[in-house]
């Protein structure tokens, strides 16, 4: 639930810090004292778009702090933790707006983008104004709303339609590559016969290229491996005459004797590679010219293909596994048509399962919105809540039904779109009965309710306010309200007033004692000037809610 909300610098606000409690909380106020301006600071708090016009005159930041305490396994703590942030039940959501009309985002004094602080603050208060439909209006959010109710899990129906969505892929793929490979048969017989003749091999051109180059200097590198052997072998009679000449010094030659018997092993090693690279360019098997056809061919067939030498065995098994696709397309093809086949059922079995607990719930839902209807002056208006089959071709991923809530407000009419029958009015009392129907579900623990009574006084806004009474039992409502009826069901009370001549600022007083509240009431009841009979009349409301 919303524990405080601090204001800095907001239009009138230079600094205020109100601390709100749970259950039924009520804020009233003559109009223009500033109320909007408070659900202004703690929707910017929850992500809503900024705008530097809040920030209040000769300040440079506006600056606005939303604290709430949330249960342990509330849905968002998940969120936040696969953002990388750090969250427990304390939570404070806090936005910066400057006067350039930038704004920065904290949660938790961590840097967060708008985008998630508008997520969370989505999942921890919903507002409903009287023209702030809350997705009543928008159709596509009426099925979110129906499974929330129904306690209709989305995950494996979503699961098996991205399956299904891979299997039809897969098999649009093949047939379109087998068509393509039809086509392109003879092509890729060819081409497969000529990479077989060639039989390219990996790395197979630098090793040919580097061939080339010696066999070009082949006569020069021969006479320079020549000319070295015959030198090595000069040097090596030359290292025996010194050998016998240290022999007859004796035991004192016997060192050097060792010294020139390990250059004699080194000399006969590489006396040994010069023969090795010499053989090598006599009795190569290719010839300078058979070397260069084969380069030419290679390098032929890479541009043919747009690719290097060294794709072409890659390219070679790519054309053969298209032409396989050819030869057993009909085996290949008939597999991918059994998984899509197999997909498709298991999702309409899972969607058929869902349709049958969405019409269920739907039916359900309805009759329990009828009850609530009377009271609110809405007893001749029909909820209907309309669960269609759809056309294979718009099935999606949470099934195939659309979902819509449509309203009849005369008898006898047909039901349809709230914004074609409801008025503003209407469409706040329709959305407070659904409230209070689905009020054990959704993951948002504060409800806020913004003039949803305007237009309406005596039974009607009793009605109203012993509606949010009875939500408040199973959520914390807060309620911006001119309605005296529904301000004396409130257990808590704050009045919202604007004071000042030259430097106007808003506040908000906290109305503890009966008495305060009577007052307040009374005003409310009977305008500035306030009578012993709207004190009375006060009384009797916060005494007996009528």
């Amino acid at each position: 639930m919303l524990v405080s909300l601090f204001i800095q610098n907001v239009i009138l606000i230079e600094s205020l810090n109100i601390e709100f409690k749970g259950g039924f909380c009520a804020l009233t106020g003559e109009t223009g004292a500033g109320k909007s301006i408070l659900l202004d600071s703690l929707g910017l708090a929850l992500g809503a778009r900024s705008d530097a016009g809040l920030v209040r005159k000769g300040a440079e930041q506006a600056s606005v702090a939303a604290e709430f305490h949330i249960p342990k396994d509330h849905a968002v703590l998940s969120v936040l933790t696969e953002q990388g942030l750090e969250a427990d039940t304390t939570l404070i959501l806090r936005r910066t707006v400057g006067t350039d009309g930038r704004s920065r985002a904290f949660i938790n004094d961590q840097p967060a983008s708008i985008g998630l602080l508008r997520q969370v603050g989505d999942m921890l208060v919903e507002i409903h104004g009287q023209f702030d439909t809350q997705g009543l209006l928008d159709p596509k959010t009426h099925g979110g709303l129906l499974d929330e109710y129904a306690g209709v899990d989305t995950g494996k129906i979503t699961a098996l339609w991205n399956e299904w969505s891979r299997a039809r892929a897969a098999l649009q793929a093949a047939i379109d590559g087998a068509q393509k490979a039809r086509q392109e048969e003879d092509y890729l017989r060819a081409a497969v016969d000529d990479l077989d003749t060639l039989d390219p091999k990996e790395g197979e051109e630098d090793k040919l290229a580097s061939l080339r180059d010696k066999l070009m200097r082949r006569d020069q590198i021969l006479g320079s491996l020549n000319g070295a052997h015959d030198g090595l072998v000069q040097a090596e009679e030359t290292l025996g005459k010194v050998w016998r000449l240290l022999e007859r010094v004796g035991d004192d030659g016997a060192p050097l004797m060792e010294g020139l018997d390990r250059a004699s092993i080194e000399i006969q090693e590489v006396m040994a590679q010069l023969q090795s690279q010499s053989s090598e360019l006599e009795d190569n098997e290719y010839s300078l010219g058979e070397i260069d056809d084969r380069l030419h061919t290679l390098r032929a067939q890479a541009r043919k293909h747009g690719c290097t030498v060294n794709d072409l065995p890659e390219v070679r098994n790519k054309l053969a596994r298209q032409l396989s696709l050819i030869e057993r397309q009909d085996e290949v093809l008939g597999g991918l048509k059994d998984a899509v086949a197999k997909a498709r059922k298991q999702y309409c079995a899972q969607a058929d399962a869902i349709h049958a607990q969405r019409e269920k719930s739907a039916q359900a839902l309805d009759k329990l919105v009828a009850k609530e209807l009377p009271p609110l002056k809405l007893e001749k208006a029909r909820f209907v809540t309309q669960v269609e089959s759809l056309q294979e071709s718009e099935w999606g991923p949470l099934g195939h039904d659309r979902i819509r809530f449509l309203v009849a407000t005369n008898p006898g009419s047909a039901p349809g779109a709230l914004d074609k029958i409801a008025s503003g009015g209407e469409m706040s009392r329709f959305m407070l009965a659904l409230k209070v129907v689905m009020a054990a579900v959704g993951v948002a623990q504060t409800y806020i309710f913004d003039e949803v009574d305007s237009g309406i006084g005596g039974p009607t806004a009793a009605a109203v306010g012993e509606r949010l009474a009875r939500l408040s039992q199973s959520r914390q409502i807060l309620v911006v309200t001119h309605a005296p009826q529904v301000a004396a069901r409130a257990q808590h009370h704050w009045i919202v007033s604007k004071g000042g001549v030259k430097d106007v600022r808003t506040t908000v007083i906290p109305l503890q004692a009966q008495k305060e509240r009577q007052e307040e009431i009374a005003r409310m009841l009977s305008g500035a000037q306030i009578t012993d009979e709207a004190r009375a009349a006060a009384s009797r409301l916060l005494e007996t809610g009528t």
